[in-house]
């Protein structure tokens, strides 16, 4: 004690020792979490500079860019190039092909009752794209059902940043540490610096249609879901597809595919300008919706989808 505070000053020194670690912890913390946040942003400088340059506002895409939760990914380049590695080297190997066939999971009696219901409770939407395009509604309920399950299953994943992150991998040693396979030789080495360089080349235009229909669409672009590859909507268009292709089918103004009316309209313009018409035979139209998905399964099984719900629609309708 002091004789003239009647203080103890070992338990005030420990009580302001305390005090000072807590504040310099905080400090420290919160220097650690700014210098990170600054590292994050300078990692997409060179591709903020470069939309910038081909006339996006700076204080639009800086704002993008400085969202904490829009991190540089080099994975997600890598993920996609380890994919088509395996699929070059599978079609070297000597095997049987393979032949296309309809996808029956789709054709479960609970997810054709599904897709049925659906049908029912849009007519007269269906009724009114059927007059406008031409194509049944039975055809665009099974691509959204194959898509997106009717419209529930729009991706989990933030489109800005798997685009923006392949824009950002053209340099293929970002993405070297994470490429899976360590024995490639030599000739696939080459085929794969030059597939990651146009697949950056295919996400900064992607990336720059993406940031286009949010600003068109007034939606935050990091609010956009996605799949893991960028398509979004209930009809899962890449960005420049729903630029192309969007239609506004409620007339508010705006082309949000992740509403019903405008995502069916947009399928619809789709199909049709791909040569959807009255009269087509199977192989013709295999071939046009072979276009929205560039797989014969893909084609097989939405058509089957098709017939499945028509079929279901005259059992209760007739």
């Amino acid at each position: 004690m002091f004789q003239w505070t009647g203080s103890d000053l070992s338990l005030s020194m420990r009580t302001i020792s305390a005090a000072t670690v807590f504040s310099m912890a905080a400090f420290l913390f919160l220097a650690v979490c700014v210098a990170g946040a600054h590292a994050a942003e300078n990692d997409w400088q060179p591709l903020v500079k470069r939309l910038v340059d081909d006339g996006f506002e700076q204080a639009y895409i800086e704002s993008v860019f400085s969202d904490e939760e829009v991190v540089y990914s080099p994975e997600i380049m890598a993920r996609k190039m380890n994919s088509l590695v395996e699929i070059k080297l599978s079609a070297r190997k000597p095997s049987k092909a393979r032949q296309p066939e309809v996808m029956d999971r789709y054709l479960n009696p609970i997810l054709i009752a599904g897709a049925y219901a659906f049908y029912r409770d849009n007519r007269a939407i269906l009724e009114r794209v059927e007059t406008d395009f031409g194509v049944p509604g039975e055809i665009l309920t099974a691509l959204m059902l194959v898509e997106t399950k009717l419209g529930k299953q729009v991706g989990r994943h933030k489109g800005v940043l798997i685009l923006a992150s392949m824009a950002l991998s053209s340099d293929f040693e970002l993405v070297r540490p994470h490429v899976a396979r360590k024995d490639l030789s030599p000739e696939m080495m080459d085929w794969l610096v030059k597939r990651t360089g146009e697949k950056a080349d295919w996400g900064y235009r992607e990336l720059k249609s993406l940031l286009t229909y949010a600003l068109q669409s007034s939606r935050p672009v990091q609010t956009i879901p996605s799949s893991m590859y960028g398509a979004i909507g209930k009809c899962q268009f890449i960005p420049s597809s729903a630029l192309h292709y969007g239609v506004d089918g409620t007339g508010d103004g705006v082309v949000d595919l992740f509403d019903t009316t405008d995502a069916l309209y947009s399928m619809a313009n789709y199909v049709k300008l791909h040569g959807w018409k009255e009269d087509l035979s199977y192989k013709e139209q295999l071939k046009v919706i072979y276009r929205y998905n560039h797989s014969e399964s893909y084609a097989m099984t939405i058509l089957a989808v098709s017939e499945k719900i028509r079929k279901t629609k005259e059992f209760f309708e007739n």
